[in-house]
């Protein structure tokens, strides 16, 4: 088997996997670069067969994160696109909601550690824990060859207790390990990011010591996170209050143990913006499941010393007119990079203006680097490659000898 990384030996986003095996050829993932933009064909790697017609036999994406799959759009309608089923049910709540939406319409189900066939190559989905709902990681077996890509992963979300199973579970004989390392240069090799309790614990005080609304900028497909912040709520009387995008996002989990809009202590506010593109494009479909705990702009003054309200820049104009953020507090529950980009600046300096303090609450998506080497020590390659990361050097320094870095575009084979 031989591999391709087409981008993400030296940088984290933008991942693209291309492997060929008698022929054959398999790829994971079709990321868009974290600073790129989806139209620019500069961006977009050289791919033979992605429409479909080719040796290229599918495209797996492991998760539902745009460094992932923001470049999907190029694949044909005739190439097979395997990804999890509550990802796809989220690519589907999103589109009416986004400029540029993808819902693959080919699309081949991945389940958890229940293996697929791709020509020459089986590709056995590994549920891991992440900030992303629903991601996997992926071994890969072709021509002898065993391959593990472990897509993004930590051990400190709510759904821990998958990167247990894994260290205590492994794939085993494999040949090659792609693991991301995100973190590496980031932190100290002994540090912990602080696990989804710990985020709710903050969440708590920061709620109990602001007498007015708290504004919560935070993704709405970073369902660990709606869980910390509805619990957040729970425990401190406040209604947790959500827009027709998150409560469509939560809708498509499929899980009846992730809050949901008819939920107690949850209502659901339908922004300007949100109400203009449902009558344009007559979505009038989408408030229906929604109905039973909406509320009104004429409610929100009343309820904001009690609420929670899930925060996007876009709504503030509908805040304004409400009167209702005396006493508040925002949150920033988002990786601190978006606050140095550009829109970040303006959200900063929009809450500024208002005279609102910007608190933080939040934890990585990613593994800490105890924890990478905790997975490569289970799995125990013969080879580790670095992918998505801004430190490939460091890899050898962490995990010894085992550790090669590889260069984008290359082809090569993986060692006997």
């Amino acid at each position: 088997m031989r591999v391709r990384i087409h981008r993400g030996t030296k940088e984290i986003g933008g991942s693209c996997i291309e492997l060929e095996a008698g022929g054959e050829r398999l790829l994971l993932d079709l990321g868009l670069p974290l600073d790129g933009d989806p139209e620019d064909v500069s961006v977009h790697p050289t791919i033979d067969g992605l429409d479909g017609q080719d040796s290229l036999r599918a495209l797996v994406l492991s998760h539902g994160h745009l460094d992932h799959w923001g470049l999907a759009h190029l694949a044909g309608k005739e190439l097979p696109v395997a990804l999890g089923a509550a990802t796809h049910r989220i690519f589907q709540a999103a589109a009416p909601f986004l400029p540029r939406a993808y819902v693959p319409e080919n699309n081949l189900e991945l389940r958890d550690r229940t293996p697929m066939s791709f020509g020459q190559f089986k590709v056995t989905p590994y549920l891991v824990d992440h900030s992303a709902y629903d991601a996997y990681a992926l071994e890969v077996e072709a021509n002898g060859k065993k391959l593990f890509y472990s897509g993004d992963f930590r051990a400190h979300g709510r759904k821990a207790a998958l990167f247990e199973k894994l260290v205590a579970n492994p794939p085993r004989n494999v040949d090659l390990l792609l693991m991301e390392g995100s973190t590496l240069g980031r932190l100290d090799a002994d540090h912990k990011f602080p696990t989804e309790a710990e985020i709710e614990t903050q969440f708590i005080d920061i709620f109990r010591a602001t007498p007015g609304m708290a504004l919560v900028a935070a993704s709405a497909q970073n369902i660990d996170r709606m869980v910390s912040l509805y619990r957040a709520c729970k425990r401190t009387g406040r209604t947790l209050v959500i827009d027709l995008y998150a409560a469509e996002v939560l809708r498509a989990t499929g899980n009846a143990n992730i809050p949901q809009s008819d939920w107690p202590n949850i209502a659901v506010y339908v922004p300007q913006y949100q109400r203009v593109r449902i009558k344009q494009t007559e979505r009038f479909d989408l408030l229906e499941p929604h109905k039973a705990n909406r509320i009104f702009a004429e409610d929100l003054k009343a309820l904001a010393p009690k609420a929670a309200f899930l925060f996007r820049p876009a709504m503030l104009s509908d805040l304004d007119r409400a009167e209702c953020m005396e006493g508040a507090v925002a949150v920033w529950s988002q990786w601190d990079g978006y606050l140095k980009q550009e829109k970040g600046m303006q959200v900063s300096e929009a809450l500024n203006a208002r005279g609102i303090r910007l608190e933080h609450a939040h934890t990585s998506g990613h593994a800490s680097i105890s924890d990478l080497k905790r997975l490569v020590g289970a799995i125990n390659p013969r080879m580790l490659v670095p992918i998505h990361t801004f430190e490939p050097h460091r890899f050898p320094e962490h995990f010894g000898t085992v550790a090669q870095q590889k260069n984008d575009g290359d082809w090569w084979e993986i060692a006997a």
